[in-house]
């Protein structure tokens, strides 16, 4: 559901509606009052902090239209013109290329783009990396010792693996993750593994649930992103202390680091105010969000210091990937023909 921060909060939350196709009474009152609409699939908290801190430094109201990364990307290109989105925010980055690509995106200002390293931002300008995470494989400390782990994601196709793993086919996240190891391996080497992964590993929805079965022993071990695991741990680790997290390093798919999107929409009726919210985020004010709240993502701004608790970002070791080269209608294709989807 939207949310609206600013001084008609109340009355605005109470307009608030689900994902549809026209502008809500909400979207339409703050435009007219000169806020911006958010089109957000990162976690909601995390946006939530984002959206507070930028209005009590800017004045600008931001709401906050919730969902899915690829929910609200073709939402936003079923829109079209007409989308009352000024701002578009992800989780990973197929859904921004999949915005990208309908060309629906502005340029980003070029001081906007300078506050992000060139590896965590397309060529093209058109978005910037936010934030990250990292592809880790959970397992159960009470199965697994460190010397019987998986050197590498392809590992986990061999026979040996079946019924041992799991993962969250139907979501973004590894479906991102897909779409790396495609990037990286070609189609063949990829429905190879897509093929076997249907044959070994126990499907889960959501990464949190795919890393409570490990905890709770259903499973030895999950491909899902590190910070489910950090989040856990922060508050009572009850679905997470029986796990560790492995990281493949050494330029692995299974390395991957998953960027988080922003982008400005080409559409916007209010494209300075949404060009700087971009950069609120991609600059100080929001690195620093991430570094001292309990997202536990990493921060990608330049200089930008994530969460002492992290593995060092550079310390990952992930493969090289122009994020806009992530494909995620193919990657869903393969997946659907692998009988994951």
């Amino acid at each position: 559901m939207p949310q609206i921060f600013g001084i008609r909060a109340l009355y605005l939350a109470a307009a608030a509606a689900c994902v549809i196709a026209t502008p809500s009474a909400a979207f339409a009152q703050s435009a007219a009052a000169g806020g911006i609409v958010v089109y957000n699939a990162q976690h909601e908290s995390l946006a939530r902090e984002w959206a507070e801190g930028f209005t009590k430094e800017t004045g600008i109201e931001v709401t906050l239209r919730n969902g899915g990364d690829t929910t609200l990307g073709n939402q936003i290109i079923q829109e079209g013109k007409a989308s009352p989105a000024d701002v578009f925010l992800t989780e990973n980055s197929p859904a921004m290329v999949l915005v990208e690509k309908a060309g629906m995106f502005a340029p980003l200002n070029a001081d906007t783009l300078a506050l992000v390293p060139e590896q965590f931002r397309p060529a093209s300008g058109l978005w910037t990396g936010i934030a990250a995470r990292s592809t880790v494989f959970a397992y159960d400390t009470r199965k697994l010792t460190e010397d019987q782990l998986p050197k590498s994601l392809l590992d986990l196709a061999d026979p040996a693996w079946k019924g041992r793993w799991a993962a969250s086919p139907s979501g973004a996240d590894f479906q991102a993750i897909v779409g790396a190891l495609l990037a990286l391996k070609g189609e063949e080497t990829t429905m190879a593994w897509l093929k076997a992964m249907k044959e070994n590993s126990t499907a889960y929805k959501g990464n949190s649930t795919a890393m409570k079965a490990v905890n709770a022993g259903q499973t030895e071990g999950a491909v899902i992103y590190h910070y489910y695991w950090f989040g856990d741990q922060a508050r009572t680790g009850e679905n997470s202390n029986n796990v560790k997290l492995h990281y493949f390093r050494h330029q692995d798919p299974g390395a991957f680091v998953s960027i988080s999107g922003g982008g400005v929409l080409a559409s916007s009726t209010h494209p300075e105010q949404a060009q700087a919210f971009v950069k609120w985020i991609a600059g100080k004010g929001g690195q620093e969000v991430l570094k001292n709240g309990t997202s536990y993502e990493y921060a990608v701004g330049l200089k930008a210091q994530s969460n002492p608790k992290l593995v060092p970002l550079d310390d990952l070791q992930a493969p090289k990937l122009d994020p806009s080269k992530l494909n995620a209608r193919e990657v869903t294709d393969m997946m659907t023909a692998a009988g994951l989807l």
